[in-house]
């Protein structure tokens, strides 16, 4: 189904899609089966049922909420759930079973793997890859170039559950290993690394390597650049193509 007030323009989908409110597709966008675009938000819902108390059918939910925009070029594979008053950039990828809540912004080629949960006012960079089963909270805000690993866990709050949510912020080309947990109201620093399985409950300063629990500082980020290429001219040895 497709909202009488959405903009779909030359975009190829499948059958079963739901394009809600006031929803803006471009130009070579596809959907895949079960996506639903522009999903109202639980005031739109409440208005929804306010004003619909004698109805049993629910078809003209399709209509209400200020919808989502997704920019050129974007591929949205099956059962994704993009909530109502968020964007997505040019050429944005996504894997299966992701849902991202609404007020949140997605910058140009960023990559979501399949299974990520992200819970609405984030802030996503541009060319990030956010590898499968990542959670990211509200008020994580993720600048470009990013690299985040699968299971990786953001939070939003130093003494769950309380009415104080603070802000998360990683800066451009930093990269956050597979399982770590990052706490609230942590900084990662611009080229910064955090080793997988860490937990990161400090400030990281840029150019450093941090693991462990608690994340300490190992090494610089040009050591890490060092390691890694010698690790990158040794793939024939280790039997990888």
């Amino acid at each position: 189904m497709i909202s009488s007030k959405a903009v779909i323009k030359n975009v190829r989908y499948q059958p079963n899609i739901m394009i809600y409110g006031r929803s803006i597709v471009e130009d070579d966008v596809i959907l895949m089966n079960f996506v639903e675009i522009g999903f109202p938000s639980r005031d739109t819902l409440k208005k929804f049922f306010d004003e619909n108390k004698d109805r049993n059918d629910l078809s003209l939910l399709i209509e209400y909420g200020e919808g989502s925009i997704i920019r050129q070029g974007s591929l949205i594979r099956s059962f994704n759930v993009i909530y109502e008053k968020t964007e997505l950039g040019r050429n944005v990828r996504t894997g299966h079973h992701i849902i991202i809540r609404e007020n949140t912004r997605i910058g140009d080629d960023t990559v979501i793997g399949s299974g990520t949960i992200i819970d609405g006012d984030v802030v996503i960079g541009r060319n990030v890859s956010i590898q499968s089963g990542v959670y990211i909270p509200p008020k994580v805000y993720i600048g470009d170039n990013v690299f985040i690993g699968p299971r990786a866990v953001f939070t939003n709050d130093r003494y769950p559950p309380s009415r104080r949510l603070i802000e998360t912020i990683v800066e451009d080309d930093a990269v956050i290993g597979a399982n770590s947990v990052i706490i609230a109201g942590i900084r990662i620093g611009k080229r910064s690394v955090v080793g997988a399985g860490s937990v990161v409950t400090k400030d990281v300063p840029s150019n450093v390597v941090v693991a462990g629990n608690p994340a300490k500082i190992l090494m610089s980020r040009e050591e890490y650049e060092r390691k890694k290429r010698v690790y990158e001219e040794n793939i024939g040895r280790l039997g990888v193509s």
